[in-house]
């Protein structure tokens, strides 16, 4: 699809978004309503965000239809959105501005300060994590995240403060539509290769990325991540003793802002950094109510954002100790007969060994079974080995048929690439099996987390409800 140029704010007009129920394109679309802008919006089946926008002022629709966006000076896609969408087509007809969603974040950015919060995995997290230091600390900051934010809940608001947090998406390109004050890269793997082609591709892109940095801004990358450490080194080769500021974070010894030490019980963990301070060694303190490692690394990112906005370590600290999670990243969803469930987005191979690693360290002596949906075709191709790998590591796997979202299968490609690597009956194609696999294995102590960014997060209230020996409904998930 070919898009217009970003216009600035004052020049959206009339702003029509197609695929509104969308987490992203929500969350645009409660920036631009806060900013008196006119919106509209229509999404593929009605839902409580659908409601919830509409509550805020949008015109809202539950299915694609033409004429909603033919009175519309700007209509909003999401890289979903085909080129053969009636309200697509309704506005080429009728001449409107197409702008991706990226487009109207950089649009709704205008009059802030940018943090813009990469990576292949754990953006979500940081984003979040960012937004709520900044709010606690009263700073009142404009953010949009890719889930709703524990405590604030909601995924984006225009605040009056100076910084705007915005999670900023590779999987498409998009991210290099910002112009940001302060780059977060939390690490960089080869992922969304149907779009990039290559793992060459995808480095390349998240270098164009930090280039588009502020002159004097600052890129806070992983010093344990040999992707984003990388990406740090390239950029300093590039730029020698001028432009943006490089600060590191990490357990690594190289590391700007280090983690001297650090440790996790149940759904907690802790941590001490140690940082330079215009030549003086200072040390800050984590205490964080989510678990595992990689939180810990998200955790030392946003206290690293927090000292960059001017935050005082233990400021920094204190607003970090008010996060409380991000909606489908480990979230919690219940407990029924001494079993503890969780939902957790992951989907790539790294994503889903941190999931897996956290509910060990919650699970302690009880076991972790894992329900999974693998994501995409082209995904289950390249990473199967990987998949097999990381749900190697729980006590059980239940893996479901892959959720193809927006690709057409290939040949070929099935959840059999990842379950014959594993043996047993691990696949699980009917989701009443399943659910019934599940809950057969788990005992009381024990941790089960549905795993997957797909509709998997509907498993969740439907294990809680067998465990709890009611009617198992998996006409509502499958």
């Amino acid at each position: 699809m070919r898009y217009s140029a970003t216009p600035a704010m004052e020049g959206l007009g009339r702003v029509h978004f197609v695929g509104i129920g969308g987490a992203g394109m929500s969350a645009i679309a409660r920036i631009l309503l806060a900013r008196s802008i006119i919106v509209s919006g229509s999404d593929a089946r009605d839902s409580p965000l659908l409601a919830q926008l509409a509550r805020l002022g949008a015109t809202v629709h539950a299915g694609h239809n033409a004429e909603w966006a033919g009175s519309a000076d700007t209509v909003v896609v999401s890289t979903a959105i085909r080129n053969d969408n009636p309200e697509v087509l309704a506005a080429h007809a009728a001449g409107a501005r197409i702008i991706h969603r990226s487009q109207a974040l950089a649009a709704a950015m205008e009059g802030k300060s940018v943090v813009a919060v990469a990576g292949t995995h754990g953006k979500t997290t940081t984003t979040a994590m960012v937004t709520v230091m900044l709010h606690h600390n009263g700073l009142d900051p404009s953010f949009a995240v890719g889930g709703d934010v524990a405590g604030l809940s909601v995924n984006a608001a225009h605040g009056s403060g100076e910084w705007f947090v915005a999670e900023a998406d590779e999987s498409d390109g998009s991210f290099l539509n910002y112009q940001p004050s302060m780059a977060v890269v939390t690490n960089m793997e080869p992922d969304h290769l149907d779009h990039y082609g290559s793992a060459e591709a995808v480095y390349a892109a998240f270098d164009d990325f930090v280039d588009r940095l502020l002159p004097d801004g600052t890129l806070i990358a992983c010093a344990d991540d040999p992707g984003a450490a990388g990406l740090a080194e390239r950029l300093r080769t590039r730029n020698g003793h001028t432009g943006p500021q490089i600060i590191t974070y990490g357990f690594s010894s190289t590391a700007n802002v280090r983690i001297i030490s650090s440790g996790s019980q149940d759904r907690s963990s802790m941590a001490v950094l140690e940082f330079d301070d215009g030549g003086t060694v200072r040390r800050g303190e984590l205490r964080l109510s989510v678990p595992g490692r990689h939180n810990i690394l998200n955790a030392a990112a946003a206290f690293t954002v927090g000292l960059q906005a001017g935050l005082a370590p233990d400021a920094a600290g204190a607003g970090l100790a008010a996060f409380s999670g991000a909606a489908r990243r480990f979230e919690f969803k219940g407990e029924a007969a001494g079993v503890r469930v969780f939902d957790d987005y992951a989907h790539h191979p790294t994503e889903v060994m941190a999931a897996l690693t956290a509910a060990r360290t919650v699970a302690g002596s009880g076991k972790v079974h894992v329900l999974f949906q693998p994501h995409l075709f082209s995904r289950t191709k390249e990473f199967s080995e990987g998949f097999a790998a990381a749900l190697a590591t729980a006590d059980s796997v239940a893996v479901l048929d892959i959720y193809p979202a927006r690709e057409d299968p290939i040949e070929g490609v099935t959840t059999r690439l990842i379950t014959d690597r594993l043996g047993g009956e691990t696949y699980q194609p009917d989701p009443e099996r399943a659910l019934a696999a599940v809950a057969a294995a788990a005992r009381a102590g024990d941790i089960v987390v549905t795993v997957g960014a797909g509709d998997i997060t509907a498993y969740g209230p439907l294990i809680l409800n067998r465990l709890e020996g009611g009617s198992d409904g998996t006409d509502q998930a499958g």
